[in-house]
């Protein structure tokens, strides 16, 4: 911790300072306190304050090279200068009215109240500034030394008042890979409906957080065994397919947590940064599979179409937690193709058939890539190796075609403007159709000389 408070100690002994000219008491506080402690660099820095939000402003304004107040509802003033962002909130105590999805905010004029309101006793440690004088009073270090998760009060109390510490707690599982103390646990499990009071977008966010840590698996494991899963991603716990003597086949949900953690394997692919796309079709690239399951006269079961029924099922879930229209189109993409590759066989596809699979693939075809990869979880060593081999060969034959063809741009061989001169037609479905039809013939058979593609136009405007 030292060596942190070290680094950061120009900029919040500064403000200390700042602060207690002016008559306010000021202290880091939360996660940069436990990430200090971690040994872990950052340089958003949150700070806690007796000044009121106003008060805060005014000192800010003349410190940083800018500021906002978009927290201001909260008793929080932002602002940044150089390469520190800096947010100090107003002491505080916040709690939700039972029918409410927004907190009521009131102020406290004591540091021990506001760390007292907070979610985790990891979360609730304080260091006053200027003097660095470490407040834990709810014995915070030892619990981050245990690597476990308590609430600073009985956790019912902590989850009444913010029904989203409860998928906080699965988050920061998931970041930390620290275990959730069993009252914790119990309080989630009895409170889990609550969440359903929290507006989409904040369990969004807490979701995209926890999907995108070092051990999502954690996380997951904990919404789906309290039940908060069955509110906020209820496509999970279904995946749990009962199995038996007569019929047995794949644990679906099982298999999935192992593909999110393949994906996450591969990232180096995709920069080598966590990537929520990849990761959330990894997690969602079987939700189809509980409507689509048949189980046949021979014992057998089978999931047909399972990709596109899946893709729909992501989209609905997405929009309903107000995902973007990009990340959503991206991810059911995904999904929707997940199964494509294992059309390829032994590699019997034509040029044809992969330059559609990168056609089809579009932007995500990197992606695509991984989360196929990713989706081999077989234990027959054998029947993995040659599934990795068939992909490698895939990859190879879409390198060189593309250095061929220019794959990821395959247009047709003559464009609109060509297509209506040439026909003497106006701008119109037309046009349309005879773009389509040579895009096909580009795809059959791979590039064509502007004579060519002159002749198979009029040779199909000719029998239309």
């Amino acid at each position: 911790m030292a060596a942190e408070l070290a680094r950061i100690a120009p900029v919040i002994d500064e403000l200390g300072q700042l602060f207690a000219a002016a008559g306010h008491e000021l202290a880091l506080v939360g996660g940069p306190v436990r990430d200090a402690m971690l040994g872990r660099a950052s340089n958003d820095l949150d700070l806690t304050t007796s000044a009121r939000p106003e008060q805060t402003e005014k000192i800010l304004r003349a410190w940083g090279d800018a500021w906002w107040d978009m927290g201001r509802d909260f008793g929080t003033i932002g602002c940044r200068k150089g390469d520190w962002v800096v947010e100090v909130t107003t002491y505080r105590s916040e709690s939700y009215d039972p029918g409410s999805r927004k907190p009521e905010v009131q102020y406290g004029d004591t540091l021990a109240g506001d760390l007292g309101r907070r979610d985790f006793t990891v979360n609730a440690m304080a260091v006053r500034l200027p003097g660095h004088q470490v407040e834990d009073p709810y014995g915070g270090v030892v619990d981050l030394a245990g690597k476990v998760l308590r609430t600073p009060g009985r956790p019912e109390d902590s989850f009444s008042d913010d029904p989203l510490r409860m998928m906080r707690a699965a988050r920061f599982a998931a970041q930390l890979g620290f275990t959730v103390d069993e009252s914790v646990v119990a309080a989630m499990r009895d409170m889990a409906d609550r969440i359903t009071i929290v507006s989409a977008e904040r369990v969004r966010d807490e979701l995209v957080k926890l999907v995108c840590a070092p051990y999502p698996r954690l996380g997951l494991t904990l919404l789906v065994d309290t039940g908060l899963a069955d509110h906020v991603l209820p496509e999970l716990p279904r995946l749990k397919l009962e199995r038996d003597e007569h019929h047995r086949h794949k644990d679906v949900y099982e298999h999935t947590l192992t593909v999110l953690e393949q994906a996450i394997d591969l990232e180096e692919r995709l920069g080598g940064r966590p990537d929520f796309v990849s990761r959330f079709a990894a997690l969602m690239h079987d939700v189809g599979k509980p409507k689509t399951r048949r189980f046949l006269d021979d014992g057998t079961v089978t999931f047909h179409h399972h990709d596109v029924v899946g893709a729909k099922i992501t989209r609905k879930r997405m929009q309903a937690l107000r995902f973007s229209g990009d990340e959503t189109d991206a991810v059911c993409h995904l999904v929707e193709l997940h199964l494509r590759f294992h059309g390829y066989g032994s590699g019997e596809w034509t040029d044809s058939a992969v330059r559609r699979y990168v056609r089809d693939a579009g932007d995500q075809l990197d992606r695509l890539h991984v989360l196929t990869r990713a989706d081999c979880t077989t234990r027959n060593r054998r029947k993995a190796e040659k599934l990795r081999r068939t992909y490698d060969d895939l990859e190879e034959r879409i390198d060189r075609l593309s250095q061929e063809e220019e794959l990821a741009s395959i247009r047709p061989d003559l464009d609109g403007n060509q297509i209506m001169e040439i026909l003497q037609i106006p701008p119109g479905r037309d046009v349309g159709e005879a773009y389509k039809m040579l895009l096909e013939l580009r795809l059959d058979n791979g590039p064509m000389t502007e004579d060519d593609a002159r002749a198979a136009l009029l040779a199909w405007w000719g029998s239309r």
